[in-house]
């Protein structure tokens, strides 16, 4: 079946067509600037490509352009709307309500809109592509894939707060862990990649991207993951400053005479490597060029980052009791060989060796530890996309 993964946001729509059985993918592209000068680029399986200036007023515009882009007898990959089996959406945040993906109706809308408060930035994005969508699309089979399902593994032990236990009951409010796509597929193609049962190892996912996690995963299902009510918690990533005391907090804000959500915006937008870097960059290839030239807080900034995904790694393996396989995937975890060399660094008492040769290998997948090392250390692209249709072509197939 022919599948349209999409991936909302508020200004920007990512997409691709991929034939579930194959899993090729036919077309892919990005509607962006939505609503402001739209922006389309798109790229076939047999070498059309596009970039250019379309007129998209909102989502529902956008994925005009996209279904007659891909229906286009010149351009496109499939003769009619028809064509398309199944719409997957990735959803970020779905509570406590979805362990799995599920068949989008108005029962999911409903309580996905009910989660909106927890993730203000992404649910009513992903919301606004659903309903597009659904217009465009009427008869067609939507299927939410939820970002957060893949971590409602996780015990009580690892996602209760020390808060009063009334506020979890009254407002939910818990460790729920993100970019679970990811890790669920990294996870297992590192068991498939290494031969392995994904049922019976212990696997460490390093998602390193501007946004960043670290998730545990024991035999197949979550045990814990770094980010916490909010993508804020965690390591240290691009703008966003990942574990801070509340209490600094307060105190800066009586300092600075700033509210709560000057505070808030100063911990996404302005922290991270960007804050301590002195506002260099955000961006972990300028910062290492930066370093190159001795630029001291670019430096630092990348040091931190490391040590803190040492100490995550740590963590996760005493939680696990021990650890089978440490993957690195996302932009930094896949492009950066020198961060994961000096992440690897703090490891060496895992019994951790790296092959300096294949840690510099770019490839779909590939085992960075040397032949001594006692944990296996790999590098695989996450495919968010691909797992997103398996899930949607699963849910599809389960109707029949």
């Amino acid at each position: 079946m022919k599948i349209l993964v999409i991936n909302s946001g508020s200004s920007s729509l990512k997409f691709q067509v991929i034939d579930s059985e194959t899993e090729r993918v036919l077309a892919k592209g990005l509607c962006e600037r939505i609503g402001i000068d739209g922006r389309f680029t798109y790229k076939t399986d047999t070498g059309v490509s596009l970039k250019e200036r379309v007129p998209m007023e909102d989502h529902k515009q956008a994925v005009h352009t996209i279904l007659d882009t891909l229906s286009d007898p010149d351009r496109g990959v499939i003769r009619a709307f028809s064509e398309i089996d199944v719409v997957g959406h990735r959803l970020v945040h779905g509570g406590e309500k979805f362990t799995g993906s599920v068949v989008i109706s108005e029962e999911v809308i409903h309580a996905m809109t009910e989660c909106n408060d927890l993730a203000p930035l992404h649910n009513p994005a992903n919301l606004v592509g659903v309903e597009a969508c659904r217009q465009l699309m009427p008869d067609t089979l939507m299927v939410g894939v939820f970002d957060t399902a893949f971590n409602q593994t996780m015990e009580p032990k690892a996602f209760l707060y020390g808060l009063p236990y009334k506020y979890y009951e009254r407002h939910k409010i818990r460790r729920y862990g993100f970019h679970g796509i990811s890790h669920k597929y990294v996870s297992r193609r590192a068991a498939q990649f290494m031969g392995q049962d994904p049922g019976r190892v212990k696997t460490i996912v390093c998602h390193l991207g501007n946004g960043a996690s670290i998730c545990a995963v024991k035999y197949g299902q979550v045990v814990d993951n770094s980010m916490g009510f909010t993508p804020l918690e965690g390591l240290v990533m691009g703008t966003r400053c990942g574990d801070v005391d509340a209490g600094a907090l307060e105190y800066l804000a009586k300092k600075e005479d700033l509210d709560i959500r000057q505070i808030v915006a100063i911990l996404n937008q302005e922290s991270g490597v960007l804050g301590i870097s002195k506002n260099f960059s955000s961006d972990f290839r300028e910062l290492k060029d930066a370093e190159i030239k001795y630029h001291e807080k670019a430096a630092l900034a990348r040091e931190i980052f490391a040590y803190r995904v040492a100490k995550y790694v740590g963590s996760y393996a005493a939680a696990m009791n021990g650890v089978d396989n440490i993957v690195f995937t996302a932009g930094i975890g896949e492009n950066d060989s020198d961060i994961r060399e000096e992440i690897c660094s703090y490891l060496e008492y895992l019994g951790i060796a790296i092959d300096e040769v294949k840690n510099r290998e770019q490839a779909e997948a590939v085992k960075i530890s040397d032949g001594t090392s006692r944990v296996n250390v790999l590098v695989i692209k996450t495919n968010e996309e691909l797992e997103i249709a398996r899930e949607a072509a699963a849910v599809a197939e389960g109707l029949v």
